[in-house]
């Protein structure tokens, strides 16, 4: 039986809870620090990405206690369980919000059209109140998303980013219904929603991102059977539920069926898929006193098995607590953006009080002092510092896209750019993870025997069969007709051809992956099967290499072809790799100060993919590789992977390029404000501009991924 480990089950005290306030590195830092605060919690670990915190804490104190403590610090938050449902989506909310603010934009600036073109009198007055009635109500519904999160702060002595933008928002609606209802000649209802457009866009395109960023720990979960009959007392068997098995049970597996617990095998003989859990592909026999795991699919033949281990104690489900870890871990990555977030508001406060009470010294008024307090507010606007980083990301994923590279975490671009070294599953990674037969052996056969050999192969199901018709139908041949077909689950395929018995049989011996044809008055012809590596596989190595970053082998399988893989592409290699191993591996070298790609395709590749600075996986890898992965290569070729790494590197210039743009236009545009040489509205015709520059500068990664 394959390695793989044994598990306790986790220790009380693990609380989860949803808390979908959180939309920044600032946020992050108060949930962590206020839960911190408190008597008896251990460590607090918050996922942005999947809007949690993971709290470890004494197991005297209650969830309602930490649910409290978020309360006060204007966090709401409920618990979550495994078994609920994934976070809601964090994009979907702000997609209303984003809508009005654009219909309303647009329409608000066709009516400001004539007031610039120099309308007097009535019909001036007429349009500011039609701007107004337009305006004012999708303010206050587009602008909700930063007004309900400024006041949470704010009732709560705290402040964050949407403070100042609420308060400029704010003052300048209100100061343009002044103007609208004195009849004055400025209103800047169509300034104040161009700010919202541009900071809901922003702040869309990040959860967007975020979205899909999300870890597979739930799709890992649904691995292991629903459920499974168990063998009562007296005989009788009864479907139950896996959330209702125990330890000591007797379940009966039959063939074709997934486990669903730990267990060691009572009564039977049969082969067992572990591909999951240790990514070997090879199955392996297991006979009385084997140990199974849930979420292994038993191949040949049914078998009793006693249960060991259940629900959250089985292997299945410490690796989708590994994997939630290690994303949690991760998510502590802080964007450049967000490390601004603490300095931004009292910044910007600080900056409009003090243009404000220069003037009002000066005698410029009330009103003229508040107009130029509010052009400081709105042209410090943060819109295109926040889009320098999600809008290069987009551009950079749908060029990736084009060239068959899924990005599912965009701020995985800004990991991949600094990795040096890069951790290679074998199977399915660096080889296609399907068997192949030896081209020698297939071709030693001749044309009878050929075509009963697909014939043979055509009645099962079973994976060597799959690949033998698959190569015998490229090479043109045709089925014989046989009599008497019978499948023995775990031995073959037996039949009659033309009187004379015909088998396609397993070996008698043998560690490697192959079958017998038997012909009877004929000798036994053995036919290999192997894994064989992706064509560009030495092409991508020698690539990353180039790029500075050394590779290395990482496998679950078996040493021995581990190491006929490592001598073809002449890389250091580890082999019999369990999960925990993997993911020690990744930890050590980042704790030497490595930055760490992962590559590999299986479930037992999910928690290293999820703790890795960045990872892929290839799209036939199993469900949780591809959604514990930040990205996923959908074509065969191996040279994705520093084709990708070649992407994150241009598009890191790019948002490095985006932050001088914007903090360049800041440096200009904030003393002509202070000074009063800045209306409100030209304030956010100014912050627009500054936006539409990053975005035009985002647009050259078009090509990034060529």
């Amino acid at each position: 039986m394959s390695a793989a480990v044994r598990f306790e089950p986790p220790a009380t005290g693990e609380t989860v809870l949803v808390v979908p306030g959180m939309h920044c590195a600032g946020c992050m830092a108060k949930v962590e620090r206020g839960l911190a605060a408190l008597p008896g919690v251990r460590a607090a670990r918050v996922n942005l990405t999947a809007r949690q915190v993971a709290v470890s804490h004494d197991p005297a104190l209650a969830p309602p206690v930490l649910i409290e403590a978020l309360a006060r610090i204007g966090f709401p938050a409920q618990p979550r369980s495994p078994e609920l449902a994934p976070p809601p989506s964090a994009a979907r909310p702000l997609l209303a919000p984003l809508g009005v603010a654009a219909f309303a934009a647009m329409n608000v600036m066709l009516l400001s059209v004539s007031i610039w073109s120099g309308a007097e009198g009535p019909t001036r007055e007429l349009f500011h109140w039609l701007s107004a009635l337009i305006g004012v109500p999708a303010i206050l519904y587009a602008g909700r998303v930063f007004f309900v999160s400024a006041w949470s702060a704010l009732r709560r002595g705290r402040t964050n980013m949407d403070v100042p933008i609420s308060i400029g928002v704010s003052l300048a609606t209100g100061l343009s219904l002044y103007e609208t209802a004195t009849g004055g000649a400025d209103a800047w209802f169509d300034g104040t929603l161009m700010l919202l457009l541009f900071l809901l866009a922003g702040r869309t395109l990040d959860a967007a991102m975020r979205d899909r960023a999300r870890a597979g720990v739930d799709a890992l979960l649904r691995q292991a059977a629903p459920g499974a009959l168990v063998l009562g007392k007296d005989g009788t068997l009864a479907w139950v539920a896996a959330s209702d098995l125990l330890p000591g049970m007797i379940m009966r597996v039959a063939a074709g069926e997934r486990l669903a617990a730990d267990g060691e095998i009572v009564t039977g003989q049969s082969r067992f898929d572990n591909a999951l859990l240790t990514g070997e592909s090879i199955p392996v026999a297991g006979g009385p006193g084997a140990a199974v795991h849930a979420g292994t699919l038993n191949l040949d033949a049914p078998v009793d098995v006693r249960i060991a281990a259940a629900g959250q104690g089985t292997t299945l489900a410490e690796i989708a607590r590994l994997m939630g870890a290690a994303g949690q871990a991760r998510s502590r990555y802080v964007r450049i953006a967000d490390r601004a977030s603490r300095l931004y508001a009292p910044a910007v406060h600080t900056l409009a009080a003090l243009s404000f009470a220069w003037w009002m010294i000066q005698g410029a008024g009330l009103h003229q002092s508040l107009v130029i307090a509010i052009a400081v507010l709105i042209i410090t606007c943060p819109c295109a510092l926040g889009l320098a980083v999600p809008v290069a990301q987009v551009v950079a994923c749908g060029a990736l896209m084009r060239q068959g590279v899924m990005v599912k975490d965009g701020s995985a671009l800004e990991r991949l750019e600094s990795v040096d070294r890069a951790l290679l599953d074998k199977t399915g990674t660096l080889t296609g993870g399907r068997p192949v037969p030896d081209p020698a052996s297939l071709a030693a056969l001749d044309p009878a025997a050929a075509q009963v050999a697909l014939a043979l192969a055509s009645h099962s199901r079973h994976p060597l069969s799959r690949a033998l018709i698959e190569a015998l139908t490229q090479r043109g041949v045709s089925a014989a007709i046989l009599d008497d077909v019978v499948e023995e689950a775990g031995n073959g395929v037996r039949g009659q051809w033309q009187g004379r018995a015909v088998a396609l049989r397993r070996p008698e011996a043998g560690t490697g992956m192959a079958t017998v044809l038997d012909m009877a008055g004929e000798p036994a012809r053995l036919i290999g099967f192997a894994d064989r590596l992706r064509p560009d596989t030495p092409e991508a190595l020698a690539e990353l290499a180039a790029l500075g970053i050394g590779s290395s082998i990482l496998s679950g399988d078996n040493p021995a072809a581990v190491r006929e893989v490592a001598a073809i592409v002449r890389l250091e290699a580890r082999a019999a790799a369990s999960p925990v191993d993997k993911l020690a591996a990744i930890r050590a070298l980042q704790d030497q100060g490595h930055r760490v790609l992962m590559v590999g395709d299986g479930l037992n590749d999910g928690p290293a993919l999820a703790a890795a600075d960045a990872s892929m996986a290839p799209g036939t890898a199993s469900d949780v590789g591809r959604q514990a992965a930040d990205f996923v290569f959908l074509g065969e070729a191996f040279t994705a992977v520093p084709r990708t790494v070649r992407a994150a590197r241009r598009t890191m210039r790019v948002v490095r390029q985006n932050f001088v743009l914007a903090i360049g236009y800041n440096v200009l545009a904030v003393p002509l404000a202070m000074a009063g040489l800045v209306t409100p509205l030209i304030a956010a015709a100014a912050m627009s501009l500054s936006s539409l520059i990053v975005i035009a500068n985002s647009l050259r990664l078009t090509g990034a991924a060529k």
